[in-house]
């Protein structure tokens, strides 16, 4: 499991809570470990997974990476689940764009301390619907990093940094979950397209709930992760 921006492997807690042991045994990679700190490094995080194949589940951010992990070794991938995320930016204009933002807010990140960027994530419209709870569990996931882990994560994986995958989606094997909550209308967009251009793609909405999928409804996740429940996600 791929946590996304400003998270830790902890946001997967509710979800490995669900998950049957005699089934599962789920690993929630923390991506402030790949070393280098790039795509690259992740990739290479992934890939020493003590497991020939795996299910792949990708939050966001951690959904991003999760595609390329899937296009560059489709033989270690049984599955993947992609919660809330996208297939990158496709227009070199607008992706150079959100690059020099996202190394804006990056410096800003590192000028002030985690708390400040705390408040400014809270603000972001994409969790303007949030209900406190989770604001205030994603605020304590948050905390968990540093200030220079968070703008590190930035500039190493950001929409404006990683190479956008929408032509590369029919290299995609395995049988793919794209979820996305009710209120998160922009990734119902992008989920649907996904969905529809993988080769074997179902889509499910979620009702109700926002971006943060894991925290908000964690039963879902747990069933898209499950083939057998797959088409009922």
């Amino acid at each position: 499991m791929l946590h996304g921006f400003g998270g830790t492997a902890r946001h997967w807690d509710r979800v490995a809570a669900l998950l049957d042991r005699e089934r599962y045994s789920p690993l929630a990679l923390e991506l402030t470990d790949a070393r280098p700190l790039s795509l690259a490094g992740a990739l290479d995080l992934v890939a020493g997974v003590h497991a020939e194949r795996f299910i792949l589940c990708g939050y966001s951010m951690g959904g991003r990476i999760a595609l390329h992990v899937a296009v560059a070794m489709p033989e270690r991938v049984s599955r993947l689940v992609l919660v809330s995320t996208s297939a990158g930016i496709e227009d070199d204009a607008e992706r150079a764009a959100r690059r020099r933002a996202d190394e804006a807010l990056a410096n800003d990140v590192e000028g002030g301390t985690v708390d400040d960027f705390v408040e400014r994530w809270r603000k972001t419209p994409l969790f303007a619907g949030d209900p406190v709870w989770v604001q205030e569990a994603a605020a304590a996931d948050t905390r968990r990093l540093t200030a220079e882990q968070i703008a590190a994560m930035l500039r190493a994986f950001s929409a404006g940094t990683l190479e956008p995958l929408w032509g590369s989606l029919e290299m995609v094997s395995p049988p793919v979950a794209v979820l996305a909550g009710e209120r998160d209308y922009a990734y119902c967009q992008i989920g649907q397209r996904l969905a529809t251009t993988v080769p074997d793609g179902r889509f499910g909405v979620v009702a109700g709930a926002g971006h943060r999928l894991a925290l908000e409804a964690p039963a879902v996740v747990v069933a898209a992760l499950a083939p057998s429940r797959a088409a009922k996600s």
